[in-house]
């Protein structure tokens, strides 16, 4: 039985349906996220200002891709200034969506432009392979 017929979503694609699923350790005010359905595949753009694209990773492994990044105060930070507000979170981030089992890597394209990392995911057919963890490359 598919996820559609299982959660009585009959109208959406499954892609769609369960790339809302998060499945990562993290509060929704990290990394926002909007998805787009752009017809032959599925952009995704993931706030992540300030972070550098050696600072992200992205893993796909049992269908699921997942974005960790992390973004730490440099020292010089540190000793400029008082802080009187913040909210603006440092450290490690990671969120996980499901993307379906019968994607490679080859199939994302990921680019990291302006504190914005677009991934554009492409729709494929259901192929059975037995897939092992793989990283996708920041252009």
């Amino acid at each position: 039985m598919n996820n559609l017929t299982r959660r009585n979503y009959n109208f959406w694609d499954p892609f769609f349906v369960d790339l809302f699923e998060d499945k990562g350790n993290t509060n929704c005010s990290f990394m926002k996220t909007d998805i787009k359905d752009v017809g032959d595949h599925y952009e995704m753009k993931i706030e992540l200002p300030e972070v550098k694209k050696e600072d992200i990773k992205l893993s796909l492994d049992d269908g699921y891709l997942t974005i960790a990044a992390s973004f730490n105060e440099t020292e010089e930070e540190k000793n400029k200034g008082k802080i009187i507000h913040r909210e603006r979170h440092f450290g490690n981030f990671s969120r996980s969506f499901y993307v379906g089992e019968e994607l490679e890597e080859k199939d994302i394209k990921a680019k990291l432009e302006n504190g914005v990392l677009t991934l554009d995911v492409a729709k494929v057919e259901a192929i059975k392979k037995e897939k092992e963890k793989k990283y996708i490359s920041i252009e």
